[in-house]
């Protein structure tokens, strides 16, 4: 005979299980934030940022994020934020983002 399960532990195993990796997700988020120099930011900016991009349907403008944050971890990104083309689209997200005057 099959010793029963003990549903109880089970769950209690993956409760823990979720909880550590809601922990690690958040952790590797504060570390993409810390090497692609946006730490550097205030809170808010970031915020409204993040905001914009989680708005954003344009599919174009998604895959070419796609792209770049791609080029970052294979490191050919370099820092975020340096030269003329750590800044393109920049200008054009903020003013597309705007209420009409």
């Amino acid at each position: 005979m099959r010793k029963p399960r003990d549903i109880d532990a089970e769950l209690k195993a993956l409760a823990e299980k979720t909880k550590q990796l809601k922990e690690r997700r958040v952790q590797q988020l504060g570390e993409l934030v810390i090497a692609t120099d946006a730490d550097s930011i205030d809170a808010e900016t970031l915020a409204g940022a993040l905001l914009v991009i989680a708005e954003t349907t344009d599919a174009a403008r998604k895959e070419s994020w796609r792209k770049r944050g791609a080029a970052f971890f294979q490191g050919k990104g370099g820092k975020a934020g340096k030269g003329a083309q750590g800044q393109p689209d920049r200008a054009h997200e903020a003013d597309s983002s705007a209420a009409p005057a």
